[in-house]
């Protein structure tokens, strides 16, 4: 592992009494500490639990807004939780006040909703990269959007069937998406909840989409180009990605 955009919900604390300096420091410290003993960048998204309503991201767009609290590895914002009834539309001015500070807007939408949930997200959030968007599929104009803008779908096979939002791994959409064209990349989601993993999440996608070791290199590589990593940063991981799957296919 060399770089990973962790997505994390400070408000699930800060409700509970934790110190929001405390938790700040903390994961700072964890961050420093993955960078310097095992090499791993990371990188924050904080996450707006939309099920707790508009408190819940009043609270998150100040903690990763205000100077004083933001944790350095911070570069965007997000909104997770349950899908039906809390629509996006309402959480317009939270993500104008993060992209106006500088954060990358990752929403989740349209996994247990429909196509129309995902425009909300590209329209009124102004979505950079839509956690799931399962039901794309269903809308041919939508998925051609997505392609033509490179708008990345952070596709979870295994949290796809916890969810519901698809019944069989089968049926998942993901071929749907790449036939269309659109930039896809592979995810955990939440692995203790989902009892998965990264490696594990690749194998599913590599059945999936029958892909050979290049094949996989490429989905990988579309991790890549689909973080908010410089340039220089996807240009070096993408660089060692190659040389590595060159020499694991060498004879």
């Amino acid at each position: 592992m060399r770089y990973a955009e962790l997505t994390i919900t400070p408000f699930s604390s800060t409700r509970r009494g934790i110190d929001e300096r405390a938790f700040m420091d903390a994961i700072e410290d964890a961050r420093k500490s993955a960078e310097a003993e095992f090499g791993t960048v990371l990188r924050w998204c904080f996450d707006i639990p939309g099920e707790a309503g508009l408190e819940s991201a009043e609270e998150t767009v100040r903690l990763a807004t205000d100077d004083r609290l933001r944790p350095e590895g911070l570069v965007s914002f997000g909104l997770g939780g349950p899908e039906i009834g809390v629509p996006r539309p309402q959480f317009k001015p939270y993500f104008d006040r993060a992209i106006a500070a500088g954060l990358r807007s990752v929403p989740h939408a349209g996994e247990t909703t429909g196509p129309e949930t995902v425009w909300d997200a590209l329209t009124d959030l102004r979505a950079e990269r839509i956690g799931h968007g399962t039901s794309s599929a269903q809308d041919p104009k939508l998925l051609a959007h997505l392609a033509e803008h490179r708008i990345p779908l952070e596709v979870c096979p295994t949290s796809n069937i916890a969810t519901r939002a698809v019944r069989t791994l089968d049926e998942h959409p993901v071929k749907e998406f790449v036939r269309a064209g659109v930039v896809v990349t592979i995810n955990s989601d939440d692995p203790p909840m989902f009892g998965t993993d990264l490696n594990n999440e690749y194998a599913i996608a590599a059945r999936l989409l029958d892909l050979d070791e290049r094949g996989l290199a490429g989905l990988a590589k579309n991790s890549v180009e689909a973080s908010f990593l410089d340039a220089a940063g996807k240009a070096r991981i993408a660089a060692e990605i190659d040389t590595y799957t060159a020499a694991w296919l060498a004879p």
